[in-house]
């Protein structure tokens, strides 16, 4: 099990490794493992949550607990990446039609696990796309 402390040093890591300033928090009520807030520019993070979903990951994914939390964490920079890359319109998800939410959604979610494939190093490369689509699976049985 990884504590608060394993993760920061994490997230603290990689991001210095990737010259990214970007803050981080653990919060406790955070429903995901891991969450890219834009408008604060922070990685917010539940350990519990995280612990539960290399649990999850390690049956199919043969990593450490480190790198599981590295995949996650790459996802999330991925966002931060989009984010700064593309200017979406995000009053959509508040006043869009459900067609036009769930499209740009789908957009940022798929952008984000581009993005954040970018900086995964080649011996995670295999992992990262293994993580993607079980994510995907994982998502589709929560609906």
């Amino acid at each position: 099990m990884l504590y608060i402390w394993d993760i920061e040093r994490i997230i603290e890591g990689t991001l210095k490794e990737h010259k990214l300033n970007i803050k981080y928090e653990f919060n406790n009520k955070l429903t995901a493992p891991m969450s890219y807030n834009v408008s604060i520019n922070t990685i917010k993070f539940n350990y519990l949550k995280i612990n539960g979903y290399i649990s999850i990951m390690k049956v199919q994914v043969k990593e450490t607990d480190e790198n599981l939390v590295k995949i996650i964490l790459y996802h999330e920079l991925g966002y931060y990446l989009d984010f700064k890359k593309n200017k979406h319109d995000l009053r959509i998800l508040m006043y869009g039609d459900e067609e036009e939410k769930e499209r740009l959604k789908s957009e940022i979610e798929t952008n984000a696990w581009e993005y954040g494939r970018t900086l995964v190093p080649q011996q995670l490369l295999e992992s990262y796309d293994k993580v993607r689509e079980l994510n995907k699976i994982l998502v589709k049985g929560i609906e």
